[in-house]
């Protein structure tokens, strides 16, 4: 076995552990022997982790430019050109508080490590391109992954879209529909069926998404725990919880394989104006659909819910919390002034450490990391506040610092 080998060995339903299927093809509407007319579990990549190797985790493997390939024994087979996604900055904030900064990825986001995954499955089931329904990260992460391979790719997107991603996505050579969200499901399944593009977003009932893509995001327990170790608790943005899941599986494969005897409690952090997550939580639920209302943290806005981040929040002992816009934009100030642009949405992980009872810092024992997931360039306010032109004499460049409170 080279470093490069995929130890991937089949797909395992997560309604029932005990059904397993073949690696290939990828199981893009989840379990079909679990699936009820309510309810569709997702299923999960296994592994031959008794090949492991024990050096994979070693300090010194590994090259910080090659992408996600230093973790390629643990994730599907790679088959689509990288663009040096992962190997993001853990940043201390002081207080045993780090952040997890995704937005240094290709796309300035956490995406590009689930879209490295997912677009290698369409290149290896020869698919002609992608398509994906989305109106922010997700699409415009696709976009630049299926450009790197060569295929097409559609997205299926929101007429509302911010201006920065649809500019991303016309710079990939994307083919952009923008359509009401209602409608963008139903056309998603008819691309799929009638030309073949490969899906690498949901297609479900309840949120699936592809089997592949939270595979990626094992990655960031891999990154933290080589520099870290295992935290006490990791704070997630929550939309429909592949991220969160995808972390926690990471820790909970170093456990399985030995490198330590814990996983980190698990806290996914939703917009209080939804919150399908902390429905099904609380519920007792598999997953949960809720109304939604305003919230300007559209990227982790979601009226539905998947069994990953229930899974994932149960098993570590972890919580779903529920913050409002004014919590994640004090997070979002926090993080601007130690030099860190978070998306809104991004910045849900450390509102949900700052602002939640019971879960400060210092209620742990030991260090806790929030993940921030995308850059603040992706909110939809950007480039809607321009600095007014001045004079250009000292007195008014003086009566603006005072007011700023510089020189006072």
């Amino acid at each position: 076995m080279t470093a490069g080998d995929s130890l991937a060995i089949g797909q395992r339903s997560l309604g029932d552990p005990s059904i397993g299927y073949p690696l290939w093809p990828p199981l893009v509407r989840g379990c079909p022997r679990t699936a009820t007319d309510e309810l569709v579990y997702p299923v999960e990549v296994d592994y031959a982790y008794d090949r492991v190797s024990p050096d994979l985790f070693a300090p010194s493997a590994g090259n910080r430019s090659a992408g996600l390939e230093r973790w390629s024994p643990l994730l599907p087979p790679l088959t689509a050109p990288g663009l040096g996604e992962g190997h993001t900055p853990l940043v201390d904030l002081g207080g045993g508080v780090y952040v997890k900064d995704e937005s240094r990825n290709p796309t300035w986001s956490h995406k590009d490590r689930l879209n490295r995954c997912t677009v290698s499955a369409a290149v290896r089931m020869g698919a002609p391109g992608i398509v994906v329904s989305s109106s922010g990260n997700h699409g415009a992460s696709a976009a630049a992954f299926a450009a790197r391979a060569g295929l097409n790719c559609v997205v299926l997107a929101s007429a509302g879209m911010p201006a920065a991603v649809d500019a991303f996505l016309n710079a990939y050579g994307a083919v952009v529909l923008p359509v009401p969200e209602e409608a963008r499901w139903p056309l998603m399944r008819q691309l799929v069926d009638r030309i073949g593009l490969h899906p690498v977003s949901n297609l479900a009932v309840t949120h699936t998404g592809h089997a592949f893509g939270p595979e990626g995001y094992k990655t960031i327990a891999y990154e933290i725990f080589t520099e870290l170790g295992v935290p006490a608790a990791v704070f997630v943005p929550a939309g429909y919880g592949e991220c969160l899941f995808g972390i926690w599986k990471g820790f909970a494969e170093l456990r399985r394989l030995g490198l330590t005897d814990r996983v980190p409690r698990m806290f996914g952090c939703e917009p209080a104006a939804g919150g399908p997550l902390a429905a099904a939580v609380t519920g007792g639920l598999p997953a949960a659909r809720v109304a939604v209302g305003p919230t300007d943290a559209y990227a982790i806005s979601c009226a539905v819910g998947g069994y990953r981040g229930v899974l994932a929040v149960r098993e570590s002992g972890g919580r779903a919390l529920l913050v409002s816009d004014e919590e994640m934009r004090g997070a979002q100030t926090e993080l601007a002034r130690q030099g860190i642009w978070a998306e809104l949405s991004g910045a849900a992980g450390l509102a949900g450490l700052r602002a939640r009872p019971g879960a400060q810092a210092d209620a742990f024992d030991g260090p806790v990391v929030c993940v921030s997931t995308s850059s603040g360039f992706k909110d939809r306010a950007v480039g809607t506040k321009t600095s007014e032109t001045m004079e250009p004499t000292w007195d008014e460049a003086y009566r603006r610092l005072r007011a700023a409170g510089v020189g006072a």
